[in-house]
């Protein structure tokens, strides 16, 4: 097997194909334009409240994993549409569980985000 040489024009090409792999999530995923403007809230928040390092990198961290799980999401319903487009009860399971992980995700960054964000909302009163 042959390894293919690096070159900085293939770097760039996978680049452009990711941005519009992210450019696409977003304007064709109405949970991912809702996690969007959640996390736009939590950055700005963050800002806000002036959080330390620690919570940014909690923050940063649970953003992604958000935007990672709705990816692989999308990107295994996508395929899995092209593989079956008729009602499959196999295929639905595998939607569940990538639906799934990107609930869990969810759920995950807003508890983050509560214990992150409440005690400084409750020091405002």
């Amino acid at each position: 097997m042959e390894s293919d040489n690096f070159s900085v024009r293939s770097r760039l090409s996978s680049l452009i194909h990711a941005f519009r792999g992210l450019r696409s999530l977003i304007k064709n995923e109405h949970n991912a334009r809702i996690h969007l403007a959640a996390a736009v809230v939590a950055v700005t928040a963050g800002i806000l409240f002036k959080i330390s390092r620690a919570e940014w990198m909690l923050i940063i961290i649970v953003i992604g994993m958000v935007f990672l799980a709705e990816l692989l999401n999308s990107s295994l319903e996508a395929l899995a549409d092209i593989v079956d487009p008729e009602w499959n009860e196999k295929i639905r399971k595998s939607k569940d569980f990538a639906s799934a992980a990107v609930l869990i995700s969810a759920i995950v960054s807003v508890i983050i985000g509560g214990l992150i964000f409440l005690p400084k909302l409750l020091d405002l009163t």
